[in-house]
């Protein structure tokens, strides 16, 4: 018995088809209602038990929606579908069992009760088939005018679907990659802004009087931005991803130099004891997502720390990684506002103005470079954060002491 042969298409034009094929990204996905809205629409025009949207892959016949085929794929061997595409229009076979097309086809083979096949093309703009709008029987048929030309119409609005899905999640990838830049933008100014506030505010007591309205007028503009750079981010939130990190091995000593030089001065002037633990530490990171990270906990642990308080930041190295630890005798948290830490846009108990954004920058960043964060507080105590940063690999476990909460 001679062996049923699929017909191909020539290798270019394939391979150009499966390429359009794949730019839709449908393969695979789960079922949606606009799709199988059609195919129970093609089984009732045409007064079919069975119906499918099927995708012409290298290998097999997907069927994004089915209605009687009993699975979701078959094996390219046994498609008639494949037919389709060279007629490039409507394919009838009123009955399978007298085609000798389809003498050996296994679909036959398998299910000889199977008899008539009637498909439409899902072709694109440009004439590239990808798969079919297709009905099956156990009986013979003849489809009228009328159900042929509602297959057609079936198969191009399948197209068209493909084509929206498509504009859609380009939009949103878009879209993600606006508010990615948005957002780092935003965030990667706030920390500097932050000190230069500080710094500001620092130089007032001691300030002439005629320096004392330049310096205010100084910080009100600097509020302002703040406040401009707090609607970027709460505009970029619902998109911003904070997934395009640059991981490279990190110096943490750098980053430490840099909180230090930042930070100390604005800890001095509130009469904070102001320790940075040095450090020849090195992770796998993105150094400036890293150090925004770090800037925005440390920001908050000066900024909620009393006079006479200390804030502390050292690191420890562990078998797979680094834990960082920023420590203050701050005004502390309760269990509940700990659970809710890292909600955008909740401020919990700060004293000052703000929208609670940096704890919320420190989560998505943390998690766009695999890091996990874990907070001890206790009210009017003080509170603890633990960065566990992925580490370069080393036998060793790091000979620099630990630090613990003062």
């Amino acid at each position: 018995m001679k062996q049923y042969s699929t017909p191909t298409l020539p290798p270019l034009v394939e391979s150009r088809r499966l390429s359009v094929l794949h730019s839709y990204d449908i393969l695979d996905t789960p079922r949606e209602a606009a799709f199988d809205d059609i195919a129970r629409i093609a089984s009732m025009v045409c007064g079919t038990p069975r119906a499918s949207i099927t995708l012409i892959d290298a290998e097999r016949q997907w069927f994004k929606s089915e209605i009687g085929m009993g699975g979701s794929e078959t094996l390219i061997n046994a498609s008639i579908c494949v037919h389709v595409m060279l007629e490039h229009d409507v394919l009838i076979i009123p009955d399978i069992s007298v085609d000798a097309r389809f003498a050996n086809n296994p679909l036959f083979t398998d299910d000889p009760g199977l008899k008539f096949y009637a498909g439409a093309p899902i072709t694109t703009a440009d004439g590239v088939s990808v798969g079919t709008v297709c009905v099956v029987d156990t009986v013979t048929r003849i489809l009228t005018p009328e159900q042929i030309d509602t297959l057609r119409m079936l198969a191009r609005q399948v197209m068209l679907l493909l084509e929206l899905r498509k504009m859609l999640k380009n939009s949103e990838r878009s879209s993600d990659y606006r508010a990615h830049l948005l957002a780092n933008a935003a965030h990667e100014l706030r920390q500097p802004l932050f000190v230069a506030s500080l710094s500001v505010q620092s130089l007032l007591p001691d300030a002439a009087p005629q320096q004392i309205k330049r310096l205010k007028l100084a910080d009100g503009g600097m509020e302002t931005i703040k406040n401009g750079l707090n609607r970027m981010l709460i505009a970029a939130s619902v998109r911003a991803t904070f997934t395009l990190a640059n991981f490279a091995d990190t110096n943490l000593g750098d980053i430490l130099e840099y909180i230090s030089a930042n930070f100390a001065p604005a800890a001095e002037h509130k009469e904070i004891r102001f320790r940075v633990m040095r450090t020849r530490l090195k992770v796998i990171s993105d150094a400036a997502k890293l150090e925004t990270l770090v800037g925005n906990l440390v920001a908050n642990a000066v900024k909620y720390t009393e006079a006479g308080g200390r804030v502390v930041i050292g690191c420890r190295r562990h078998s797979d990684h680094v834990a960082l630890h920023i420590i203050d005798t701050g005004i502390g948290m309760a269990n509940e506002a700990i659970d809710a830490l890292f909600e955008a846009f909740r401020q919990g108990e700060a004293r000052s103005g703000g929208h609670g954004l940096g704890l919320w920058i420190v989560k998505r960043t943390a998690e766009a470079l695999g890091i996990t964060v874990q907070v001890r507080s206790i009210p009017s105590q003080g509170t603890h954060f633990t960065l566990r940063i992925p580490a370069l690999p080393s036998p060793d476990v790091s000979d620099e002491p630990a630090i613990q909460i003062v």
